[in-house]
């Protein structure tokens, strides 16, 4: 089988981070990707796990407080403008 190359563009601090996490495991960049690319053809998927990240504590103590806001018979609004305006913003 014949190689070929491959030539990506990406950000120098995206290049950077990603040979800093390579080289910690013992790989460099074009291994991490030959190895992608064959998990890809293994499963015939991409492997990436696409999910938002986890709210923080901040995000987590809003979520609550404004499902106790709902549980309780608070008010709702049906856009952000309605909510101000019952503000008097």
């Amino acid at each position: 089988m014949a190689a070929s190359s491959v030539t990506i563009r990406v950000d120098s601090e995206i290049k950077e981070g990603a040979s800093r996490i390579a080289e910690h495991f013992g790989f460099d960049l074009s291994s991490v990707t030959r190895a992608f690319y064959k998990q890809m053809i293994r499963e015939n998927r991409i492997p990436l796990n696409l999910s938002d990240p986890e709210p923080n504590a901040d995000s987590l103590e809003s979520i609550r407080e404004a499902d106790a806001i709902i549980a309780a018979g608070g008010p709702g609004y049906k856009s952000a403008e309605d909510m101000f305006a019952s503000m008097g913003l």
